[in-house]
């Protein structure tokens, strides 16, 4: 009996469209059992050829892919709980845990802040913008010496 081997690409393929499947779903209910499957891996040998190609297992990559999406969301003033759910996390704290661990503080603190910024920015827009391209675009007022 010969053993032929897949040729690499074609496992590569099937990892990247194991990613992009969870880039799709990432709000959905899905679980390593459900991104193996679309890789057509058995779920061992898939989560050590996911971490060798995406230096995170599948869960981490969700999480994080979860976590960028809920940045996204807070940053456009959507409220925390909203966002926790709709990112597809089932619990309020412990999107909050994995939020607080993975940024730095909370999401309602991130929340805050995001508002804030939007405030200074419609208070005075121009300091938030380089001096150098302010001024070369006329929005300053040029400094005679």
């Amino acid at each position: 009996m010969i053993n032929e081997q897949y040729p690499k690409i074609y496992l590569y393929r099937r990892l990247v469209q194991a990613k992009l499947f969870i880039d799709a779903h990432y709000a959905d209910n899905i679980d390593l059992d459900n991104i193996a499957d679309e890789a057509y891996f058995s779920k061992f040998h898939f989560i050590r050829q996911f971490k060798s190609i995406y230096r995170k297992t599948p869960h981490q990559y969700l999480i994080s892919v979860r976590i960028e999406r809920s940045l996204d969301l807070l940053k456009a003033g959507t409220p925390v709980t909203e966002v926790c759910y709709t990112v597809g996390f089932e619990s309020l704290s412990s999107f909050s845990g994995l939020f607080k661990r993975i940024v730095g503080i909370t999401p309602s603190i991130y929340l805050l802040r995001q508002q804030k910024i939007k405030e200074e920015i419609g208070r005075s827009p121009l300091t938030f913008i380089p001096g150098c391209f302010a001024e070369k675009n006329g929005w300053l007022k040029k400094e005679q010496f």
